[in-house]
């Protein structure tokens, strides 16, 4: 099919995530845990039968690639913010729409039988904005799927640099899914513990990942959150690596969290802490 890829204007923050994750050339070899989230939200759709599959945040098609194998759908409408990735995802569903754009500003419609997001909601300048959306653009009884993570994701980096996403606690979750009229909703958090030989192949595995150390938040967005007692504040100083700093973040990271592989080597953990989110539209 045809793409039709909008014209937009995508903020400066959004530019930078764009910017990073096209950069990402190895992301499939690296996004272990990523891959692991699309199965489990592949495990958690209803029907497999669908009269209109929205997916939001698409990236390298981990997500498209079982939808496309495991789904029927009379209509798929694909979303995502990098334009380099729209030959790949055309590839992955040629009967589908390409989309490239802002999905929190752009109409995407309003009569999808699922909506599904894997491993994008967290980059949202207004997380909690998207189960609204969401429930506008279902239709009746259909199935909003999509995970994020929690305020323990990537505890280890947030510990040591203080740098990081501020993610809405699973009390807001579940209060605006609640407030936007969901019901059957279902949340659970899962951990991951990958892990590394030295401190610096993590921060090595976040960069293959499109994942920055460095505030990918401003001042305005941080503000507006932080009015929300439920969502952790997020930094605002400028963050940049020096060899003092990087010799200093390793010898902490070595203090505060050496652990040991399968193998009973001597390594260095990263937490991620997936949260699952499962609703239907009334």
């Amino acid at each position: 099919m045809e793409n039709h890829s909008a014209p937009y204007d995508l903020s400066i923050r959004k530019q930078t995530i764009a910017h990073r994750f096209s950069r990402a050339n190895d992301y499939e070899r690296h996004a272990d845990v990523q891959q692991q989230v699309c199965q489990l939200l592949l495990a958690s759709i209803a029907q497999h039968s669908q009269e209109s599959v929205l997916e939001i945040g698409a990236g390298t098609g981990q997500m498209t690639r079982l939808l496309a194998t495991h789904l029927e759908s009379k209509r798929w409408l694909i979303n995502e913010l990098v334009t380099q990735k729209t030959a790949t995802l055309q590839s992955l569903l040629p009967a589908a729409e390409i989309t490239i754009g802002d999905a929190e500003t752009m109409d995407l419609g309003d009569t999808h039988s699922l909506i599904i997001s894997a491993n994008a909601v967290q980059w949202f300048d207004e997380p909690l904005s998207f189960i609204q959306q969401s429930y506008a653009r279902l239709q009746s009884g259909g199935q909003l799927l999509f995970n994020t993570f929690t305020a323990n994701n990537f505890l280890q980096i947030k510990t040591l640099t203080e740098q990081g996403l501020a993610y809405p606690s699973i009390e807001a979750w579940q209060l605006a899914l609640k407030r936007a009229g969901f019901e059957k909703i279902q949340l659970s958090t899962h951990r991951f513990d990958l892990p590394f030989a030295r401190p610096y192949d993590v921060l090595k595995h976040m960069k293959l990942t499109g994942v920055s150390t460095n505030q990918t938040q401003t001042a305005v967005q941080i503000q507006k959150k932080t009015q929300d007692q439920s969502t952790p504040r997020s930094r605002t100083k400028p963050f940049f690596w020096t060899k003092t700093r990087l010799q200093q973040f390793e010898t902490a990271y070595w203090q505060q969290f050496a652990a040991q592989d399968a193998n009973g080597q001597p390594c260095v953990n990263l937490t991620y802490e997936v949260l699952m989110v499962s609703a239907f539209k009334s």
